[in-house]
This record gives C-alpha cells, sequence and structure tokens, in this order.
C-alpha cells in the first residue's frame, strides 16, 4: 500500500533540500507536486486542499535550525500533516463494558465482511486474550454462514450457528443470549452486504443495531475503491452509528486514498488495516506509523511488534545454542529462519517497515523478492534428511534429483548452497553478537550476489 505514493513523495521532497530558508516561492513547487501525488493516489479534492493549505500556512517563514535542514523540515511538516489527516492516534476498539461486549460489523457486499470478522476475531484472542464468538445474520448470501463457521474454526473462537430460515434480529439474539451463558468477551456480529440506498436493508440493520446495542459499529470497506471509500462510510454513518472503520485490500492498494481520505470525510477513525488473505492478515491502524512509512521512514515499531508475536522465540534460542556450541548451521535450520521471515509477511512486508528501505522496495524488487524465498523453500524440501543435514554430501547426481523434485535449475541450487555458507558464517558471529535479535536481523544476507540488496 502507498507504493506510488511514497515514490512520488520521496522523489518530490528531495527537490527542496539545500534551501536556507522555506519561503513561499521555494515551496510552491513543491506544494505542487505534493498536490498532484495525493490526487493520484485518489485521495478526496477537499482532503487534498486542506492538507496542501495546511502545509503552506506551517512551512512558510520556518527557520532552519542548526541541526535541520530546511527539507528536514518541510518533511517533518507534511508528516505532521498526514498524522493528523489520518487521526493522530489509533483508535483502539472500546471493550470497556460488562461482557459480553458486541461488535457489529457492516459494510457494502464483497467488502470483506466475513473475513474480517474472524480476523478480528483472532487478533482479539491473540492481542488481548479474549474469549470470542462469532455469528452470522447473513441469510442472503449462499454459504454466509458456513463460511464464517470454517473461518471461526480456523481463528480458534466460538461460533453461534444459524440457518437461513431465521430472521438475522432472531439469530443476533439467540447469539447474544448464548454469549452469556458462555462466558464469552466479545460478540462479533456479521451482516450481509447492503447499500445504504436499499431502505428495507437499512432498516432491517438499524433494527438490529438497536436490539444488540453494539459498542462497536465497525464499517468494513474495500480501500481499493479509494476515495469512494470514505464517501460511502460517509452514507452508512448517515443511517448507521458507526464508530469507525476497517479498510480491507490495504495491501493490492498501491494508491492509499481511501486511509487518506476516511476520517476526514467521515469524522470516524481507521481502527484496523487488512493485509493479505491469511487469518492474521489484520493490523492495528497507526496513523503516525502510516505517515512515515509514506515518507519512507520505516515503522520499527510495528516491525517490533511483528517480531515478538509471531517469531518462535523457542526454536531461535534453540538455533543460538546450537550455533554458540560450535554446531553447524544446516539447511533445515535455513529453511527454518525463511518460514520466519514468511511469519513476519516475507521480505517485502519486512523491508517497506525498514527506515530507509522503503523507496528502494521497487528498484530492487526484481532481484529482491518472497518468490525466491519460496523457490529455496521448494529445493530445500526436495532434499532428503541427510542432504539437508550435511549439505556437503550433495554431489552431481544428488543436484539432477533435487532440482527435477522441485522443479527449479540447477544454478539455483547452486545459489542456494553458496548462500547458504554465506548465512552459515553470518548466523556464527551473529550469535556471539547479539542473540536472536541479530539473528533476525540477519536474514537480509540470505540475498547475497546476484540478489543482494544494495548498501547491505
Amino acid at each position: 500500500m502507498f507504493d506510488s505514493l511514497t515514490e512520488r513523495l520521496s522523489a518530490t521532497l528531495s527537490n527542496i533540500t539545500g534551501r536556507s530558508r522555506l519561503t513561499e516561492d521555494n515551496i510552491q513547487e513543491t506544494l505542487r507536486e505534493v498536490r498532484m501525488a495525493l490526487l493520484e493516489a485518489d485521495v478526496a479534492l477537499p482532503v487534498v486542499k486542506d492538507f496542501i493549505e495546511q502545509v503552506r500556512q506551517r512551512a512558510v517563514g520556518q527557520e532552519v535550525t542548526a541541526s535541520l535542514s530546511p527539507g528536514q523540515v518541510f518533511v517533518k511538516i507534511v508528516n505532521d500533516e498526514l498524522t493528523r489527516v489520518m487521526g493522530e492516534e489509533s483508535g483502539s476498539l472500546d471493550l470497556n463494558v460488562v461482557p459480553p461486549a458486541v461488535v457489529l460489523l457492516a459494510g457494502l457486499q464483497g467488502a470483506g465482511k466475513t473475513t474480517s470478522a474472524a480476523k478480528l476475531a483472532n487478533w482479539l484472542k491473540r492481542r488481548e486474550k479474549k474469549k470470542v464468538m462469532l455469528v452470522s445474520t447473513d441469510v442472503y448470501r449462499p454459504a454466509a454462514i458456513d463460511q464464517l463457521r470454517t473461518l471461526a474454526a480456523d481463528a480458534g473462537a466460538e461460533f453461534f450457528d444459524s440457518d437461513p430460515s431465521q430472521k438475522p434480529l432472531d439469530i443476533a439474539r439467540d447469539a447474544l443470549a448464548a454469549a452469556r451463558k458462555q462466558f464469552v468477551d466479545v460478540l462479533i456480529v456479521d451482516t450481509a452486504g447492503r447499500l445504504h440506498v436499499d431502505q428495507e436493508m437499512m432498516d432491517e440493520i438499524r433494527v438490529l443495531h438497536q436490539n444488540v446495542d453494539p459498542v462497536e459499529t465497525l464499517f468494513v470497506v474495500d480501500a481499493m475503491t479509494g476515495q469512494d471509500a470514505a464517501n460511502t462510510a460517509r452514507s452508512f454513518n448517515e443511517v448507521l452509528p458507526l464508530t469507525g472503520v476497517i479498510l480491507t485490500k490495504a495491501d493490492g492498494d498501491a494508491r492509499g486514498g481511501a486511509a487518506l481520505s476516511v476520517r476526514s470525510i467521515t469524522g470516524k477513525p481507521i481502527k484496523f488495516m487488512a493485509v493479505g488473505e491469511t487469518i492474521d492478515a489484520l493490523d492495528a491502524f497507526h496513523p503516525d506509523r502510516i505517515a512515515s512509512r509514506i515518507l519512507g521512514m520505516g515503522d520499527v515499531l510495528s516491525l517490533i511488534e511483528e517480531a515478538e508475536q509471531k517469531v518462535d522465540r523457542k526454536k531461535a534460542k534453540k538455533l543460538a545454542d546450537k550455533i554458540k556450541k560450535g554446531k553447524r548451521f544446516d539447511l533445515e535450520d535455513f529453511r527454518d529462519q525463511i518460514q520466519q521471515m514468511n511469519n513476519m509477511g516475507g521480505l517485502t512486508s519486512m523491508m517497506d517497515k525498514m527506515p530507509g528501505m522503503g523507496n528502494m522496495s521497487a528498484a530492487v524488487q526484481e532481484k529482491v523478492n518472497d518468490r525466491q524465498f519460496s523457490q529455496m523453500e521448494a529445493i530445500i524440501n526436495s532434499m532428503t534428511p541427510g542432504e539437508r543435514r550435511y549439505p556437503d554430501s550433495i554431489n552431481g547426481s544428488r543436484k539432477k534429483r533435487i532440482t527435477m523434485g522441485s522443479g527449479t535449475q540447477i544454478q539455483d541450487l547452486n545459489r542456494l548452497l553458496k548462500q547458504h555458507k554465506q548465512m552459515q558464517k553470518m548466523m556464527k558471529r551473529l550469535t556471539k553478537k547479539g542473540g536472536m535479535a541479530n539473528m533476525m536481523r540477519g536474514m537480509g544476507g540470505m540475498m547475497q550476489s546476484p540478489g543482494r540488496v544494495p548498501g547491505r
């Protein structure tokens, strides 16, 4: 997300460096470029106009301090304004009520409500340690109830079964009663997709809302619809008291117009952002971190949080202890490291969150991408346990068998073995200096020549 905006803004803001003072004249061209970048990112025009005016008022006349260049001052102003537009602070869920706290999801058909309900359940279980129940009141879409039942199992959440012959209000009431009996902390109610102009359907969800009295009413919207996402959310908010927004398919939107428009147009905070199809692909929305990523300054806090949540500490410690004892870093260990990194969203996701790396992601995408790691894993999986433990035993005939089994070429296997040797040396050094944290930091070392990241 934000790829095109990040690239455009980075190029634009670099042009203002080297000035001794920020004036109306020397920032006018930069502001024009920023304006075009935002419009091309499909940010709503009123939001763009307000953003540019706020930046202009703050930037003109700013003296350059001893420690900052004009470019840095200007970038800080743009960063502050991006954060303001997206909502200043992240909007957490208000669950401080007598359980069960009811969370109602609303939105258009196809926006991703059902998958978002399961992702939210998983997030609440994993991050907040809540007992969660899911229920579907979508009696119109074929297999909607079955879909949520399957996703609830994936999320490890309770599921209240319903039937298409029932009325949505009856389903919701019964689910709420069951949640109380089972001492559930949070009940997530998935609803049918509807248009705000469909009076009958809007009346249905309004009555549903009145009867279950949710503490959170979240509007689920497809980020790829750009500024239309914000306009749709505003229309729903006029007939339903929304408390926040979940942006789905954010990983498929390279522009970012929805994220930059929703708060200003609706007055409602974006609370979550779905960034993939897996059950754990849901992140809390932090405006300050997103602004930092848009300007190519990384998002170290999110990277650390992901590492804490998704890195298998036992495996990492076991590997560190193994190497400290003088044992070799073999290809099974190498495969574990690849899988650990994939759990954190892959190399591309990690690079986006590293300061200074976001801007170069596109430039090195052909050389450094997650497909290479999938290929590596396939090659290692085609080996015997003995070959994985003793890579030096892999001779010509073994190489032919391994590459045929993994659908790769001999040169791909040779490159993997070379990278493993380099990683072997690196791991030995890193575990001596800093343990698990440095081991994870060393993952970039796997992409040595010819796929090496420039400057690393």
